[in-house]
């Protein structure tokens, strides 16, 4: 064997971390920071202070002061007054922006570009993208269909080098697939449960959802993503206010949610919806045509239960699949969500909270791979 000859297999070096400079390490522990005090600018700052009194984070020629104004310059904070008169610093859009493109690299990894960034599906006809098949031209195809190069081959197959001729019946053209668009509703619980026993799973729902919405609106910008929060009740919030999402008081309802989010797709042309749940409680809440709340968070009410189920199935006649992230492992709540899933025919995780972000971009990638029926 020649030794100059490339050898092939895995070269092992030495990690070397990638050069940052003063900024860029105190930005990337801030962006933590600010995502889980919900925007909370003041709160963030007490936290960077106390790490770095313990890990030595500044030093004399680049101090925290010096921190805060390069933020300023740079355009990742806005000058505010407070609700008491006071001047604040909030932070901007273009830190809402570095927030979700933080939580998608973060979550997702640094994923690779696609071209057009849609949704394909295995019917090929008058599309938009190259499927890589021939066939007969036909009355009615487009010029831009028409494969010049195998047309030309045919012409040369069937007349002959000397005398070139090109007819109708040399003509070949090359299938192309449609894409789809897939509209989709992030459903976030947000009752008093999601920080209970000392566990934040707020934070990490916040992440999925920013990652997710950079990622469908940088990869796939013909898809729609509606996101909504549920407690007593739901409503949706807008994508630049997911850093400020917190918990409240309140308890789960699951009905209320799902009526949101069947409501906003309705209004969608595309032909795929889906809806994806992340919950870590049992449903607890439903609102009685009076307008009262009824309420019971002893185990699992059959009235509740019950509301859910027939929504899951209004779901499943309206072809909107329901995929459920479950953080939650007792026993009762998994059998609420396995009757849930089976009336909607849809799908469920149980999950903590480590993996539900390649969870949901699994999921999500492979339901834009098919059509939706």
């Amino acid at each position: 064997m020649n030794k100059r000859e490339a050898k092939s297999g895995f070269i092992f070096t030495k990690h070397t971390p990638k050069d940052q400079s003063p900024f860029e390490k105190l930005f990337d522990v801030f962006q933590e920071l600010i995502t889980h005090t919900s925007g909370d600018f003041d709160e963030a700052m007490d936290w960077l202070e106390q790490l770095d009194e313990e890990y030595n984070l500044t030093t004399e020629d680049y101090t925290l002061d010096d921190f805060v104004e390069d933020l300023k310059k740079k355009g990742y904070l806005r000058e505010e007054i407070k609700v008491d008169g006071s001047n604040g610093l909030a932070i901007t859009e273009k830190t809402e922006r570095a927030l979700r493109k933080r939580a998608l690299e973060q979550i997702f990894g640094k994923l690779r570009k696609s071209g057009a960034g849609n949704h394909r599906t295995k019917q090929t006809g008058r599309g938009d993208e190259q499927a890589g098949e021939f066939r007969d031209y036909r009355f009615g195809d487009s010029l831009e269909q028409i494969s010049m190069t195998e047309s030309f081959k045919n012409a040369q197959i069937n007349h002959g080098l000397g005398d070139f001729t090109l007819s109708e019946n040399d003509l070949v053209v090359e299938e192309t697939m449609y894409k789809t668009q897939m509209s989709t509703v992030l459903m976030i619980d947000i009752s008093h449960s999601m920080i209970l026993y000392g566990e934040d799973r707020i934070t990490p729902a916040k992440k999925v959802a920013m990652a997710l919405s950079e990622f469908i609106t940088t990869r796939y910008p013909k898809d729609t993503l509606d996101i909504l929060v549920f407690g007593n009740d739901a409503w949706p919030i807008k994508i630049k206010d997911l850093p400020y999402l917190n918990v409240g008081p309140y308890h789960t309802n699951t009905v209320a949610g799902l009526e949101l989010a069947m409501d906003l797709l309705r209004r969608k042309r595309n032909t795929n919806k889906q809806i994806f749940m992340i919950t870590d409680g049992k449903p607890s809440c439903v609102r009685l045509p009076d307008g009262r709340y009824y309420k019971n968070s002893n185990g699992l009410d059959s009235y509740i239960v019950n509301k859910c189920y027939a929504m899951a199935s209004q779901a499943r006649k309206l072809h909107i699949p329901i995929t459920t992230f479950m953080i939650a492992e007792d026993p009762y709540l998994i059998q609420f969500v396995e009757h849930f899933t089976a009336a909607n025919q849809g799908k469920a995780f149980y999950t903590g909270l480590k993996g539900l972000g390649e969870m949901i971009f699994s999921d999500y990638e492979t339901n834009r791979r098919k059509r939706i029926k």
